[in-house]
């Protein structure tokens, strides 16, 4: 049914709506955490995953964006953190954002990424439905581009942080996409990377650190994982404290009971 929809859906997008059916309709009757919920943005419909939390307390929601190609329950940063989040007082949605053919390049992506900021401000809405007012952005690759440059457009109140896992930059773009963006974040930001992530992620580590100090940004950390690719193989559980432990600082939530 979700893939006739999409299929019939507005002609205005550019993601392969089709694509997007036939992934929702894989994953969907195979999770174990979270169920699927089905999110408007203008006027066209997406797939998204929400769990809540598995703890007697809720310290709020984080919305998770994917990487480039992927789908919100993708075995790599996704599922880890969508599923092991709620374990520790956190409701989750993690959203399908726009994708392209699986053989696309670089720049039909890059021109998808505008496309993903009504289904960032439609999760944001369905998750202020459930009574959350303490909402974290998590995005991964692609999806943490996809949530730097929202953010640098609108910041919803109901945004208090921001963690970018894996994020790419281009050194000859230091006014557009995320250098341009970072210049514009005053929220809390963790830039957090492996030792052995990808090249768009490792040299422009400085060019990153120098755009947050540029927006004035004392509330950005840059955090290296030792031993970590891009997709933190092997490291979920690192990974899963690390932003457990930053989110307790900066967006701890008012930890009421259900």
């Amino acid at each position: 049914m979700l893939l006739a929809v999409l299929l019939f859906a507005t002609p205005l997008w550019a993601s392969d709506l089709a694509r997007e059916g036939r992934i929702a309709n894989e994953i969907q009757d195979m999770l174990l955490v979270g169920e699927p919920v089905t999110l408007q943005a203008q006027g066209a419909p997406f797939f998204g995953i929400y769990a809540t939390e598995a703890t007697a307390y809720s310290q709020g929601a984080v919305i998770i964006l994917h990487g480039r190609g992927a789908h919100p329950d993708w075995v790599d940063v996704v599922n880890p953190l969508r599923s092991r989040l709620p374990e520790y007082g956190w409701k989750t949605l993690s959203i399908q954002l726009p994708i392209a053919a699986s053989d696309a390049s670089d720049w039909v992506y890059r021109a998808l990424i505008p496309e993903a900021f009504p289904r960032i401000t439609a999760a944001v809405e369905f998750l202020k439905q459930q009574g959350v007012a303490n909402i974290v952005l998590i995005g991964h690759s692609l999806g943490a581009r996809m949530g730097v440059e929202y953010l640098a457009q609108t910041a919803p109140d109901e945004l208090r942080a921001f963690v970018a896992i894996g994020l790419p930059a281009e050194v000859a773009e230091a006014d557009t996409g995320t250098l341009g963006a970072l210049k514009k974040l005053t929220l809390p930001v963790l830039d957090i990377y492996g030792s052995r992530d990808i090249d768009s992620v490792l040299d422009t580590v400085p060019a990153r650190a120098a755009s947050a100090r540029q927006a004035g940004n004392t509330a950005y950390r840059q955090h290296q994982v030792a031993g970590a690719d891009h997709f933190f193989n092997g490291l979920s559980d690192t990974l899963i404290a690390e932003v457990r432990a930053w989110l307790g600082r900066v967006a701890p939530g008012e930890t009421v009971n259900r």
